[in-house]
């Protein structure tokens, strides 16, 4: 597969079958995403990988939030306990941190990196036959997710990613054409 296929071909991931990820798996996956482009050599990204315990707790953190919506106790208790086991179950699951540095322009520069990270992590993982979905969002800072994660003060949560064999591939999504958001400016 070609780079450029793999770009082509990649989907989220929602469903996985229960086919454990091998630990050589993810350190080659890993080390893709260590190749990311990075202004300044600064090497922002830390990445974590969760057993599961750790992304049970994570993932009643964010059934927690989930759960604030929901008014009868029982019921928000079982999203709570639906959202951890989902996570708990998954074949893997990484975290995505960054440093952060005290000069915002570099911080915007690592952030920016960190994410080119999370695309070699993606585009890795299908190359070796595995799915991944990406998240991202507001759980990322409450402090029992971080807490699940192990992230120290001075980073900060960028994604999550599962990461496993995917139970199906769903079918892409009409896109538009690069060439109808490209100006040429002479």
């Amino acid at each position: 597969m070609t780079i450029l296929e793999a770009i082509a071909s990649r989907r989220s991931i929602k469903s996985f079958s229960d086919r454990e990820v091998s630990q050589e798996a993810i350190g080659r996956i890993l080390e893709a995403a260590a190749h990311a482009p990075n202004h300044r050599l600064t090497e922002p990204w830390r990445f974590y990988v969760l057993g599961p315990e750790a992304r049970r707790a994570y993932g009643a953190a964010l059934g927690g939030r989930k759960a604030k919506k929901v008014e009868d106790p029982t019921a928000a208790q079982a999203v709570v306990e639906k959202v951890a086991s989902s996570h708990r179950d998954l074949p893997a699951m990484l975290a995505v941190a960054m440093t952060l540095d005290d000069n915002p322009e570099i911080r915007e520069e690592d952030y920016a990196a960190t994410f080119m990270a999370v695309q070699n992590i993606c585009l890795a993982a299908w190359a070796l036959g595995l799915g991944t979905h990406i998240k991202s969002g507001a759980v990322m800072d409450e402090p029992r997710a971080r807490t699940a994660v192990g992230v120290p003060e001075d980073q900060r949560i960028v994604a999550t990613v599962f990461l496993g064999e995917a139970e199906s591939v769903p079918e892409p999504r009409t896109r538009r054409a690069a060439a109808d958001l490209t100006t040429w400016v002479p």
